[in-house]
């Protein structure tokens, strides 16, 4: 009989790209310093969203970007019961002002936690990229529903009609996502190579421990009778 693999530390492939758990390279304990700053403006030391319990960290590019708006919708659509059942924290970090929080959320229905890193201090300490890669053998994000183009032009009219005009974010960076704790443990990681280059949110809910199985697909569900 093969031996079982861990939800947690196994590997796992997309497409032609292997992502394991966790990369090499990865430390928060280089990063536990960062401070983050939730939407009124208060700081935390980056170590407090996941030194008492495992916690799923997204970093998304910028809140403009509407890959990221389209991730985040349906990280949204997680039942709050599944997090707690298992425990698990879920938090979206960008790298905007704190200005921009409250909107995002608005606009995108997000009620868990949220925060920034302005100076991008975890995302250069951790590596994560700063230009797109693009690869024919890519899988694009399950989450994403808008294409380019319209993606785009969203993106824009979105910059255009905010009160404040920004970009809110680097428009180079790329995000990522970090299963650590408790503690500097890190079960999973996986840094974006482009916009659309997002885990899928059920495998990262597997990979935490998150026993419901979520369906985030548009496509009309097949009753059988």
């Amino acid at each position: 009989m093969a031996e079982e693999l861990s939800p947690i530390t196994r590997q796992v492939t997309r497409g032609n790209r292997e992502t394991r758990s966790p990369p090499l390279g990865v430390r928060l304990e280089d990063v536990e310093g960062c401070f983050v700053y939730d939407r009124h403006g208060d700081s935390a030391p980056f170590k407090e969203l996941y030194r008492d319990r495992k916690s799923v960290l997204i970093f998304v590019r910028n809140f403009l970007c509407y890959s990221c708006k389209e991730y985040v919708e349906d990280l949204s659509k997680i039942p709050r019961e599944a997090l707690e059942a298992a425990d698990i924290g879920l938090v979206v970090i960008g790298q905007s002002a704190h200005r921009h929080i409250e909107p995002f959320c608005s606009l995108t229905g997000y009620p868990y936690e949220i925060y920034v890193d302005p100076e991008r201090c975890i995302y250069q300490k951790l590596g994560m990229r700063r230009e797109e890669k693009f690869t024919d053998s890519a899988n694009p994000s399950p989450h994403v529903k808008s294409g380019v183009f319209v993606g785009h032009m969203k993106s824009i009219w979105r910059a255009m009609t905010s009160p404040v005009f920004d970009f809110q974010g680097d428009l180079h960076q790329q995000g990522g996502a970090i299963i650590a704790g408790p503690g500097s443990q890190v079960h999973f990681s996986h840094f974006d190579m482009n916009r659309l280059d997002h885990m899928p949110i059920p495998w990262l809910l597997q990979l935490a421990g998150v026993q419901q199985t979520l369906d985030f697909s548009d496509k009309p569900k097949i009753i059988h009778v």
